[in-house]
């Protein structure tokens, strides 16, 4: 058999078809796994025994699920949406970044589409939310905030896996080709579709990846938006606002930003692919990590403002979030998701792998802080004071998300020991044209 010649991407394609790996990647996912059971068994109790073993009452109807479903989305939104662009822009970050973005988003869809599920008390009902035509034409509430979830998160899936996927092709035939087994190549030539890499394929390639592209553009902004107007359309004073879409997609693309140059920092660290991710690329991540910052906090400066030129009801419930039992929910969005950030002023920091974690970390903890102060602290002051209560998330509510983050960990790190975490196809492409 001809063996393969070596080409610039060899080592990144060498990682997905190593047949060893570190002691580090084998702890990570042993960990991860532990998680992921921790999940399994949360998710089975919650069906066994329903969502009373959850903390919430009148009036948090809502609580740690929308908390983390709007969290995970977030994350979903910002990381397609930064991916979308750089394709459709063709700017040379894409050949860096793309392939773990588009990943993650896709992951963190998977992680988000959990809670409404099982939100609904009896998960194994979840299709009655499907408009399908019923025997007792007993359609579907559309009215219901759920209804919307199901077109939200279908959507999204797919948009998203066909992003991620559509990209993947033409390294997929790339590890077909330097497979040393058979198996392992029919696997990947299944995945690969045929590809050959001629003209043709390559024609029909570039505009299914753009159109992917172009349509992930309205489906960000409309899916951010209807987690948004899930709370804009209620009467709960400190809910009931316009402003509401434009918070959740800045956070939420903040938060993408942060979970993309998280990945980043770690692969780069991990598997030592400086040479594809290089400082460039983390100083312009860093930059634009700290831009959304400015974002953030200039439309908390906006929630006040609008709060005081609100009627008192409204006016009472915004400041009561701020200032009231849940003030430190507030005030730790604040810190960490905007002031934290303004370490990335400095090149060094931008640069730097603790930096960057310890950012990327920071506002992924600023965001989910924030969506907890709009939705437990937003409650807790309504029109009824005699209703007004407090919320504690009990242990089943905490497994839950912890679950899902050991999920999400489990899925990147099978990704990276699978797949090309580096475009290699866009990588050669690069190199082509610079020589030329």
């Amino acid at each position: 058999m001809p063996t393969e010649r070596p080409t610039s991407t060899s080592p990144v394609a060498a990682v997905a078809l190593s047949p060893r790996f570190g002691p580090t990647w084998w702890i990570s996912l042993l960990l991860a796994g532990a998680l992921v059971l921790l999940l399994a068994y949360t998710l089975v109790t919650v069906s066994a025994i329903g969502i009373g073993i959850w903390g919430v009452n009148i009036p948090f109807v809502w609580g740690f699920d929308l908390i983390n479903y709007a969290w995970w989305i977030g994350i979903a939104n910002g990381a397609s949406l930064f991916a979308a662009v750089l394709v459709l822009r063709r700017h040379d970050l894409r050949t860096s970044v793309n392939r773990f973005a588009e990943g993650a988003a896709f992951f963190a869809v998977i992680c988000a589409g959990i809670f409404p599920i099982f939100h609904l008390g009896r998960p194994w009902l979840f299709y009655w939310t499907f408009p399908y035509p019923a025997t007792y034409e007993v359609w579907p509430q559309f009215r219901s905030t759920l209804t919307w979830d199901f077109w939200a998160i279908s959507t999204h899936a797919i948009i998203t896996s066909l992003l991620w996927y559509v990209g993947l092709i033409p390294d997929l035939a790339t590890l077909r080709d330097s497979a040393p087994r058979r198996s392992v190549k029919r696997i990947y030539g299944f995945f690969a579709l045929g590809w050959r890499g001629s003209i043709r394929h390559w024609s029909y390639h570039q505009r299914a990846y753009r159109l992917v592209a172009i349509l992930i553009l309205p489906l960000i902004l409309v899916m951010q938006s209807t987690v948004a107007f899930e709370f804009a359309v209620t009467l709960v004073p400190d809910w009931h606002e316009t402003r509401q879409p434009l918070h959740f997609v800045a956070t939420g693309l903040a938060q993408g930003l942060s979970i993309v140059l998280l990945v980043a920092v770690l692969i780069r660290w991990g598997l030592r692919l400086g040479r594809y991710i290089d400082d460039g690329d983390l100083d312009l991540l860093g930059k634009l990590v700290l831009a959304s910052a400015l974002v953030i906090g200039y439309l908390y400066l906006d929630e006040i403002a609008a709060a005081l030129a609100s009627n008192a009801i409204t006016r009472d419930a915004t400041f009561n979030r701020i200032t009231g039992e849940y003030a430190a929910l507030y005030w730790g969005a604040v810190v960490f998701s905007v002031v934290v950030p303004q370490l990335f002023w400095m090149s060094s920091a931008r640069r730097s792998v603790i930096a960057g974690v310890f950012v990327a970390v920071a506002i992924g903890t600023g965001v989910w802080l924030d969506r907890s102060s709009i939705i437990v602290g937003g409650l807790q002051s309504d029109y009824l004071p005699s209703i007004w209560r407090s919320y504690r998330p009990t242990f089943p509510e905490w497994s839950l998300f912890v679950g899902t983050l050991g999920l999400f960990a489990a899925l990147l790190l099978l990704f990276v020991r699978y797949l090309p975490v580096v475009s290699m196809f866009e990588t050669r492409h690069d190199e082509h044209l610079e020589k030329t």
